[in-house]
């Protein structure tokens, strides 16, 4: 990792743990910050998912309310709390199963 990098992960591991409750702080703030715009599609990726669980949980009767609803909420609140230490951390590793989708472009990584 180079020195750019190390120091770009630094000044904004604090935005990046912003991203997992405010996505688009990052998007307005810092927007060249490779790492910070990887936190902020994180936290985006993470919001759609928390609206599909809840969507599908408050529309299907019954199996919705007493099982989609819970478990999905819970698996949400696991991925937030694994994406918030991941940022304070300074790693960049995505979110066990919904991670791997790119949703906000972001600036290319330096490779020095």
């Amino acid at each position: 990792m180079s020195d750019q990098q190390k120091q770009d992960i630094e000044d904004h591991k604090g935005l990046a743990v912003v991203a997992y409750m405010i996505f688009f702080i990052p998007l307005l703030i810092a927007k060249q910050s490779y790492f910070a715009m990887y936190h902020a599609n994180q936290g985006l990726v993470l919001l759609i998912t928390a609206v599909v669980v809840n969507t599908a949980g408050t529309i299907i009767p019954v199996i919705g309310w007493l099982f989609i609803l819970p478990i999905g909420n819970l698996f949400v609140f696991i991925l937030w709390v694994i994406g918030i230490i991941n940022a304070a951390k300074g790693k960049i590793e995505p979110l066990p199963l919904i991670g791997q989708f790119d949703l906000i472009l972001r600036p290319e990584e330096a490779d020095e």
